[in-house]
C-alpha cells in the first residue's frame, strides 16, 4: 500500500459538505480484495475492535486496504471523542488506485488519525502490535489543544446555529464571524468593540473599585501596597481577615482569601507578587458569585464554591484530592467543565489554617477547604443561580459593567445570597473581568446550563442578522471571468463595494490587491475577510475545488456558465464531462436555501444540476423556445432568454426586456457567447436583488476592453484591420470565438494560436480542426505553455488538427508568442481580421496595445521635410521577443 497526495479539504468539496482529509491510496494485487486475506481483518479487529467488520454492509463487494485505512481513520477519531461521521473510498479508473476521504473536525487531528490508521493497518498485515490506547490518548490531547476553548466555542456554536459563517484567524481563539463589511471578531469572550480602555480599567483592581464606589456600587475597602510590610500594615488597618490579590490579575491567579495571621499573609503576599503589584482589601463574608453581563442584561449567574474534600477518617488529604481528580469532568486546562484540584503553597497554607497538612487524615465528614477563592481554574465548582438573582443585585452588576465600559463582563460578587440586595447583607462587588470565562455558565457543576454564547451573538448581531454579504460564485468551462466581471460591475452599479476574484487577480472596490490566477479558495477567503466588501463575486475554478474545496459554506447565487466538451479532462482523475459536472455542481449543492442557482438550460450537463440546488433555479438560454426554458417558465419560475433583439427576464407574469443594442459587450447581440455571459450575469444580479435601473446602467457602461475584460474578445483597430485578442484555450471556447467572428466582415482571416500542454492530445487537435474551417492563415507558436510536453510536441498536435482543413491555405510555425503576434500584424491589410489567442495575457495585451498605438499614431513633418511617427510611450516596456524561426507550410 502506498499513500500519496494527502491534502486537507477545508470547505464543502467533491465528497461532502464536511471538511475532510483526502488521499490517493495505491494497493497491490493482494490488497485490492481483503476477503482473500481473512487473517488481516481478524488481527485488525483484535488490535482495534471499534473499527467493526469491514464487510458488514457490502459482503459481496471487494473491500480494499484503502477502505480499511478509511474506516480505521474515522473510527480512531470517533473513539477519541471527535464528532465525525463521514468517510468514503472510491476506485479511480487506474486499477488499484483509490481516492479516500475521511471527515475531520480539527485538521491536525484528522492528519494524525490518517497517519495512525496506516500504521495500524500495517501492523494488522504483519501480525504486529499497535498501541491503540496511547494513540487515542494522543488524539484526544491534540484535539483539546487544537479545538476552540469552551468560551470561544460556545459563541461560535451559537453563531453557526444562527447561520453566521466563521473563520479561525489564528490557531488560538481569534475568530472572524460574518463576511466582508458585516464581519465581527471575537477572542474568547472578548469582542472587537470592547474598548481597550475599558479592559485596562478592569485589569486595574484599585481603579475599578474607585469607579464603582463613585457610582454607588458596594465594594470592599482596601488599597495597593508597596511591599510586604506595607501590606501587613494595610491588613491591620482594615482588620483581619483580609484578601490578598494581584492588582492586575485574572482567573483567580495569586488570590488568597481569608488571611488571618502573619504567616499566612506572607505566603499570600508572595503568591500575589508573582503577578505584579499587590492589593490588600477587607474580607467580605459569604459566598462567591459570578454574574455575567452582556450588553445591558444579566444573562447568567453562578455560585462558585472553593475546592474541597470530605474526610472519611481513612485517607489523607492528598489521597482524597487524587480521588476527586478522577472525576472525568476534571481536566488540566479550560476545555473540561472542571479543573483538577492542585496542592500548592496556597493550598498548604489554607490547610495549615485548619490545622492540617496534605498528609493529614481528616475525620469522617470533615470539610477540608483547599482554597478560599472559588475560581473554576483553581479547582472550584459552580452552581447555577441565574433564576434566583434579585433585580437589585442584577442592577448593581449591570452598573459595574457599564461604569467600566465592558460590553461583556464577569462581575464577581461576595454576599450571603443573591436573593436579596447587596446593601441589605453587607455584600459587595470585588472585581469586574474582561473576557470572562463562560464554562461555569455553559456546563455548571450543578444546575441548569445557560446558552450564554447565544446571548453574546444576540448582542453582536441584533435583529437576527446573519453577518452574510451577497456571494455570487461562478464556475463552468468557458465565460467564467467575463461573467464574474460583469456581475461585479452590476453590483457596483447598485452602489455596493464589490470584492471580486478571477483568473486575472483579486479586486476590492475597483482596486487590484493581488495578481495572477486567483480563482481558488485562498483568494476568495481574502475577499470575504476584507472589511470594505459589501458583496463578493468569486470565480470558482476546478483546481481550487479539488485542492481545498470551497472558501465558503454557502453562497446566495451559484452561476454555471456551461460544460460543453469540458476542459482539463484527464487530470486529477476527472476524465469525463460527467466527472467534471459532478465537481462543478459543488457550488450548486451549496447554495443557501433562500438562494438561487443560475444554470445554462441549453447545456444538458448544466441543466441536470437543478435538482441538486437547495434553493431556487433560474435557467438561461438564447432560445426562448428551448424545452427547459418553456417548462420552467410555465411553472412560474425565473427564466432569461433572447427574443426580438432583447434579453428577456421573466417570472410568472413579470417580464423585463433589456435591449442588446444597449449592451456593448455583445456588439449589439452579434457575439453569441457574450450574449450568454450577459444573460448569466443579469440572472445572477437579479437573484442578488440588484435593481433593474442598476442592471440597465451597468450593462450600458460595461465595455469589453483591456480594463473591463482583459483577454476576453478585446477588439482593436490596426490600420483599418480588425484585431481580436482572446484567452480561449479549449475547443468549446474556440468554437464560440469562430461563431462570433463569423458575424464580422473580413477580406482575409488570420489566426494566431498555441496550445496548453496539459490538455489531452485530442483537445489540442480539435482547436485547430475548428479553426482550419474558418481562417485563411494560421500562425502556430510555441512559448511558455508546454506544461510538461516535449519541445515541438504541442505544435505537432496543432498541425495534425489542420490536416484536411477546408479553408486554411497557409500555416506558419513560430517560436515565441510576441514574434508570432508581430508576424500576424505586419501581414494585415485594410479590411482583414486577425484573431490572436494569447497565452501570457497581461504581457501579450500590453504588446498588442503598443503595436496598435504605434501603427495608428498621427505623423508629423520633421525639419528636413520627412515624416516621422509619433508613437505614444507604452505603459510598460514591451516584452522581448523569444528567439524563434519561421517555417511556412502550404496546406
Amino acid at each position: 500500500m502506498q499513500v500519496t497526495r494527502i491534502r486537507a479539504l477545508r470547505g464543502p468539496n467533491l465528497w461532502s459538505r464536511h471538511t475532510a482529509i483526502e488521499a490517493v491510496v495505491t494497493c497491490d494485487e493482494a490488497e485490492r480484495d481483503l476477503r482473500t486475506t481473512p487473517a488481516f481483518e481478524k488481527h485488525l479487529r483484535e488490535l482495534f475492535p471499534s473499527v467493526g467488520p469491514l464487510h458488514a454492509h457490502t459482503p459481496s463487494v471487494p473491500i480494499s486496504m484503502a477502505h480499511a485505512v478509511e474506516m480505521t481513520a474515522l473510527a480512531l477519531q470517533a473513539n477519541a471523542g471527535c464528532p465525525v461521521t463521514f468517510s468514503r473510498t472510491t476506485a479511480t479508473e487506474v486499477h488499484g488506485v483509490y481516492q479516500v476521504a475521511v471527515q475531520y473536525t480539527e485538521e491536525a487531528v484528522g492528519r494524525l488519525a490518517f497517519e495512525k490508521a496506516q500504521e495500524l493497518c500495517q501492523a494488522a498485515v504483519s501480525g504486529g502490535q499497535f498501541d491503540v490506547p496511547g494513540t487515542l490518548a494522543a488524539l484526544r490531547e491534540l484535539d483539546e489543544d487544537e479545538r476552540l476553548g469552551p468560551s470561544t466555542g460556545s459563541i461560535v456554536d451559537a453563531a453557526v446555529a444562527r447561520g453566521i459563517p466563521f473563520r479561525r484567524l489564528t490557531s488560538g481563539s481569534l475568530v472572524q464571524l460574518g463576511w466582508g463589511s458585516k464581519q465581527r471578531r471575537i477572542q474568547a469572550a472578548e469582542v472587537d468593540r470592547t474598548s481597550a480602555i475599558a479592559e485596562a480599567i478592569a485589569q486595574d483592581k484599585d481603579l475599578t473599585k474607585k469607579l464603582l464606589h463613585a457610582a454607588g456600587v458596594p465594594v470592599p475597602m482596601g488599597r495597593p501596597v508597596s511591599n510586604l510590610e506595607d501590606g501587613w500594615s494595610a491588613a491591620l488597618e482594615l482588620g483581619l481577615p483580609v484578601v490578598v490579590k494581584p492588582q492586575d490579575g485574572n482567573q483567580g491567579k495569586g488570590v488568597t482569601v481569608g488571611v488571618a495571621d502573619r504567616k499566612h499573609f506572607e505566603i499570600a503576599y508572595e503568591a500575589a507578587a508573582n503577578y505584579g503589584g499587590v492589593m490588600v482589601e477587607s474580607f467580605l463574608p459569604g459566598h462567591d458569585f459570578r454574574l455575567l453581563v452582556v450588553g445591558n442584561k444579566l444573562v447568567a449567574a453562578a455560585r462558585r464554591d472553593p475546592p474541597l474534600v470530605i474526610g472519611d477518617g481513612v485517607h489523607t488529604v492528598r489521597e482524597l484530592v487524587a480521588e476527586v481528580n478522577l472525576d472525568p469532568r476534571r481536566g488540566d486546562g479550560h476545555a473540561s467543565s472542571l479543573t483538577k484540584i492542585r496542592i500548592d503553597t496556597i493550598a498548604e497554607a489554607r490547610l495549615a489554617a485548619q490545622g492540617l497538612t496534605p498528609d493529614s487524615v481528616p475525620a469522617k465528614g470533615q470539610r477540608v477547604v483547599l482554597r478560599n477563592n472559588a475560581n473554576l481554574s483553581t479547582g472550584g465548582t459552580a452552581t447555577d443561580v441565574t433564576d434566583s438573582v434579585h433585580p437589585e443585585v442584577a442592577a448593581r452588576a449591570i452598573e459595574a459593567a457599564q461604569m467600566t465600559g465592558l460590553d461583556i463582563c464577569g462581575v464577581d460578587v461576595v454576599c450571603e445570597s443573591v436573593i436579596k440586595p447587596l446593601e441589605a447583607q453587607n455584600g459587595g462587588i470585588v472585581e469586574v473581568n474582561a473576557a470572562p470565562g463562560l464554562r461555569m455558565h455553559i456546563s455548571p457543576s450543578f444546575g441548569k446550563g445557560r446558552d450564554v454564547g447565544k446571548a453574546v451573538i444576540d448582542h453582536m448581531y441584533p435583529n437576527d442578522e446573519n453577518g452574510r454579504i451577497p456571494v455570487i460564485a461562478v464556475t463552468g468551462t468557458n465565460g467564467k471571468t467575463t461573467t464574474v466581471r460583469l456581475a461585479a460591475h452590476l453590483l457596483k452599479a447598485q452602489g455596493l463595494r464589490v470584492g471580486m476574484t478571477n483568473t486575472d487577480g483579486v479586486y476590492v472596490n475597483g482596486r487590484q490587491i493581488d495578481s495572477g490566477d486567483c480563482s481558488g479558495p485562498r483568494s476568495a477567503r481574502n475577499v470575504l475577510m476584507h472589511p470594505d466588501v459589501d458583496a463578493a463575486v468569486l470565480e470558482t475554478a476546478r483546481g481550487g475545488l479539488l485542492r481545498e474545496g470551497l472558501a465558503f459554506d454557502q453562497c446566495q447565487v451559484a452561476i454555471v456558465t456551461n460544460m460543453g466538451a469540458g476542459d482539463h479532462l484527464g487530470l486529477n482523475y476527472i476524465t469525463t464531462v460527467d466527472d467534471l459536472a459532478v465537481l462543478k455542481r459543488v457550488i450548486v449543492k451549496n447554495v443557501a436555501p433562500n438562494g438561487t442557482a443560475v444554470l445554462n438550460a441549453a447545456d444538458p450537463a448544466v441543466a441536470a444540476m437543478a435538482p441538486h440546488c437547495p434553493g431556487s433555479v433560474t435557467f438561461f438560454a438564447q432560445d426562448g423556445k428551448h424545452p427547459v426554458i418553456e417548462t420552467h417558465r410555465a411553472q412560474g419560475k425565473r427564466v432569461v432568454f433572447v427574443e426580438g433583439g432583447d434579453i428577456v427576464c421573466a417570472e410568472g407574469r413579470f417580464e423585463k426586456r433589456l435591449p442588446l443594442a444597449r449592451v456593448p459587450l455583445t456588439r449589439k447581440g452579434q457575439i453569441g457567447f457574450q450574449v450568454e455571459n450577459t444573460m448569466a450575469a443579469v440572472a445572477g444580479a437579479w437573484a442578488a436583488g440588484v435593481s433593474w435601473d442598476a442592471i440597465q446602467k451597468g450593462l450600458a457602461s460595461f465595455i469589453s476592453d483591456l480594463h473591463g475584460v482583459p483577454g476576453r474578445f478585446n477588439v482593436f483597430d490596426y490600420r483599418g484591420a480588425t484585431v481580436i485578442a482572446d484567452y480561449g484555450h479549449n475547443p468549446d471556447a474556440i468554437a464560440a470565438l469562430v461563431a462570433g467572428v463569423e458575424n464580422m466582415t473580413a477580406v482575409r482571416r488570420t489566426v494566431v494560436i498555441s496550445g496548453a500542454g496539459d490538455r489531452r492530445d485530442e483537445d489540442i487537435r480539435n482547436q485547430t480542426r475548428i479553426l482550419g474551417n474558418a481562417f485563411d492563415d494560421v500562425i502556430l507558436y510555441q512559448d511558455a505553455c508546454q506544461r510538461g510536453r516535449a519541445d515541438g510536441e504541442v505544435l505537432a498536435l496543432l498541425r495534425e488538427g489542420l490536416v484536411g482543413a477546408q479553408r486554411t491555405t497557409s500555416v506558419v510555425e513560430v517560436h515565441g508568442e510576441f514574434l508570432a503576434i508581430d508576424m500576424a500584424l505586419q501581414a494585415l491589410k485594410k479590411g482583414d481580421l486577425c484573431l490572436i489567442l494569447i497565452d501570457q495575457v497581461e504581457e501579450a495585451l500590453a504588446h498588442i496595445r503598443q503595436r496598435v498605438d504605434a501603427a495608428n499614431a498621427p505623423t508629423a513633418k520633421t525639419d528636413a521635410g520627412a515624416t516621422r511617427t509619433k508613437a505614444r510611450r507604452p505603459r510598460r516596456p514591451a516584452p522581448s521577443h523569444a528567439a524563434g524561426s519561421e517555417l511556412p507550410v502550404n496546406v
